[in-house]
């Protein structure tokens, strides 16, 4: 009697379990509700829809900066701006007419550590011109060329600034959207084209510089991305992010991750994001059949930034991965159940034997 009460209570326990898997809802099966069923489409019946593809691929809108990518600044003109005084290792240009033919003056002077220019023997040698300006600069080689050829006519420019800082390299756009540019602080390019960041940098500069010019490009994409997400059945989801450079298409997606997985089904889509909260949901149906045995690329989607290709699990795994999650529970309090009434049952039949054994009356042998 014992025995057919414990099974009658685990085929009770093993039915309500059953039970609970089927009517659970979101959490026990992946349609149970509304935010967790997948769109519905028919492979065999995808629309067409205006949409990049593999063979009719577009090419993306100017490139907009954001943190963290990586520029490349390169400054071809930096001349501070006037009236600048010149400092030693710096470079003039000294051009002067009327002078001995053997010996010219028409050319780049570097400003030595000392401070001095030399225009040669012919015309006294050394100049001082550091802390000066270039007119004054100008005055006082005009003076010293004239004490040896009287009319001589002198133009002083500078032709190259060591003090000024240098700004080349790399640069890497801050979480606040500005890029370092050294002495001459930040500029903010987030949200900017190419174009627009190297107008802002060059407005920014024009503050310590005379017209600066730089160049400026994009070293290292790395702020734009796109998703491809692995249902596990039931055992989780797997995110891989990708770096998108503009030319992807589904297959590449899945290329990417190394393929489908074991428990992957062959039903996949794309999931645009949609311009806000309140529209409506971009769906795209992926063929997979038809783009990997058949060729075809209307599904093949080209990606944008921001995308996300979801790969949906084999319904059947998924379904056994929750039972096995639920049942999980039940199955222990059977295993304690049927120990338990294994125990009891043992030691009644010991408790019974010993009973018996305690009335039978022990052998005697004849002859005592």
């Amino acid at each position: 009697m014992i025995r057919m009460s414990v099974n009658r209570r685990l085929a009770a326990a093993a039915l309500v379990a059953v039970l609970a898997a089927v009517g659970g809802g979101c959490h026990s099966l992946p349609s149970g509700h509304k935010c967790c069923k997948p769109p519905k489409f028919d492979p065999c019946c995808i629309p067409e829809l205006p949409v990049p593809r593999e063979l009719n691929k577009v090419t993306l809108p100017p490139y907009v900066i954001e943190t963290p990518d990586i520029l490349i600044i390169e400054a071809t003109r930096l001349i501070p701006l006037p009236p600048y005084r010149v400092e030693p290792l710096d470079v003039l240009y000294v051009s002067a007419r009327g002078v001995f033919d053997t010996d010219p003056i028409n050319g780049l002077y570097p400003v030595d550590p000392d401070g001095t220019i030399n225009l040669g023997p012919a015309y006294g040698g050394t100049v001082r011109v550091a802390e000066l300006t270039t007119e004054q600069i100008q005055a006082a080689v005009t003076a010293k060329v004239k004490a040896a050829a009287p009319n001589a006519t002198v133009t002083v420019s500078l032709a190259q600034s060591r003090g000024a800082q240098a700004v080349s390299g790399q640069h890497i756009v801050r979480p606040d959207g500005t890029v370092g540019l050294g002495s001459y602080g930040s500029v903010y390019v987030a949200g900017m084209t190419i174009a627009q960041a190297k107008t802002a940098i060059e407005a920014h500069l024009a503050r310590y510089l005379y017209r600066p010019e730089v160049n400026v490009d994009v070293y290292a994409f790395n702020s734009k991305f796109y998703y491809v997400i692995t249902d596990f059945a039931g055992a989780g989801e797997q995110v891989v992010r990708l770096p998108h450079v503009g030319n992807e298409t589904v297959l590449d997606a899945v290329a990417n991750i190394g393929g489908l997985s074991a428990v992957s089904s062959r039903k996949l889509w794309v999931a645009r994001p949609a311009p806000t909260d309140c529209a409506a949901d971009q769906i795209l149906p992926v063929d997979w059949c038809g783009i990997v045995m058949r060729g075809q690329v209307k599904t093949n989607y080209q990606l944008l930034p921001g995308d996300r290709v979801y790969i949906q699990s084999q319904p059947l795994t998924k379904l056994d991965t929750y039972l096995a999650r639920v049942l999980a529970p039940v199955n222990r309090v059977m295993g304690a159940t049927i120990l338990g009434a294994s125990t009891y049952s043992t030691v009644r039949n010991a408790n019974q034997n010993n009973g018996n054994n305690n009335n039978v009356q022990p052998f005697i042998p004849l002859g005592f």
